[in-house]
């Protein structure tokens, strides 16, 4: 198959689609990451579209508020649960789709039949090599962002922006066609451009902890922003500033609020466009280990993670021991008592967190939208 770049075709004429989903159960990340894509494309003169499931906790609305078109899929079952892998392709998440993925393909074949796109962006879990075979034909370019390496794809370029060590060159050996062009490693990961402006204009850390950011992500729903504040209420952490932010699925965020008014110098946010300011203010901060990570990590702010879903887990692992984070481990497993004598150990220790932030920063260039337009436009 022989494909154009932008520059042959003319930039104006090139139009995107993103395949993507968010839920409650699935997160806010995906959408997020293909919004920082979509903006970087539309710098560049392209048309970016979407295509969506109505899920309980969709971005729909968000997605229309940034001024792209978005295009309905009609809700499926809820609540959305992943169903056992098959065969070694069927995806582990596959019944996050909401309904079966040959359903799923051929609505979304019809949904972008009025746009013919020149490039289709899938970012999807339960999305794997049969979706991907229906659309082909139908696209001169496809590209697939991924964080599992649990399936097999048909696509051209293959985007992984988490950090797994010496094992990131290896992990989707036998599942991309020999042509596909691989993007792995944070380098790629999709940020908006004011991390990058940011960082440009911030002195180093000094690995002091006076303020503290809180965020869980979008969905939270184990509550472990309730447990982290409970953590952030002992004696000995009375005298740090806290900033909460409440992602838009948390399932209490009445509770957050009650909790706020019970200690000083707290802050709850919720509904926020970005973190960039408040992570720029921040000195260390509590968090998920979802694709927050790389925004925070761009600006050098150290963090005492928890893995709150387990596809999170394998790339915190290989942080902790590169010295990238302080991995408390998977929700279950840590306590707000586990919580709080990691953030006095980071109280004691500012040479560890002024490392932390500059290896953070070396791994993170914060210029990662740009590197992957090149390639798929390139």
């Amino acid at each position: 198959m022989v494909v154009q770049s932008h520059a042959e075709r003319g930039e104006a004429d090139v139009k995107v689609v993103f395949r993507t989903d968010a839920s409650r159960q699935i997160g806010t990340g995906h959408v997020v990451r293909c919004l920082a894509l979509a903006g970087e494309l539309r710098a560049r003169g392209l048309e970016s579209y979407f295509v969506c499931r109505m899920h309980p906790g969709n971005m729909i609305t968000a997605i229309r508020q940034r001024g792209y078109d978005v295009m309905e899929l009609p809700a499926g079952p809820a609540p959305l649960q992943p169903a056992p892998a098959a065969g070694g392709s069927q995806s582990a998440h596959a019944g996050w789709l909401g309904c079966d993925w040959r359903s799923d393909a051929e609505q979304t074949l019809r949904a972008m039949s009025a746009i013919k796109p020149d490039m289709l962006v899938i970012d999807h879990y339960a999305i794997d090599i049969r979706w991907e075979e229906v659309l082909r034909p139908h696209v001169r370019r496809m590209v697939v962002i991924d964080d599992l390496a649990d399936r097999r794809h048909e696509c051209d370029f293959l985007l992984d922006q988490n950090w797994f060590g010496d094992d990131m060159s290896r992990r989707y050996q036998g599942m991309i066609p020999d042509h596909c062009v691989t993007m792995l490693g944070p380098r790629y990961a999709l940020l908006k451009p004011e991390y990058a402006t940011l960082r440009a204009h911030m002195p180093p850390r000094d690995g002091e902890v006076g303020r503290v950011l809180v965020f869980m992500g979008g969905s939270d729903l184990t509550n472990e922003t309730g447990k982290v504040m409970d953590a952030l209420a002992q004696p000995r952490l009375a005298h740090l500033l806290v900033d909460v932010v409440v992602g838009v699925n948390h399932p209490d965020p009445q509770g957050i609020t009650h909790k706020a008014a019970a200690r000083p110098a707290i802050h709850v946010y919720s509904g926020l466009p970005s973190l960039a300011g408040w992570m720029a203010r921040a000195d260390l901060m509590i968090s998920a280990g979802g694709s927050t990570s790389w925004e925070r990590m761009c600006l050098g702010l150290p963090a005492v993670v928890i893995s709150i879903a387990a596809n999170q887990t394998a790339t915190n692992v290989a942080m902790q021991a590169a010295g990238y984070i302080d991995f408390l481990g998977e929700s279950t497993q840590v306590s707000a008592q586990i919580i709080a004598d990691a953030i006095g150990r980071c109280l004691q220790d500012p040479e560890r967190l002024r490392q932390m932030s500059r290896r953070c920063q070396d791994l993170v260039p914060g210029t990662g939208a740009e590197r992957v337009c090149d390639f798929v436009l390139g």
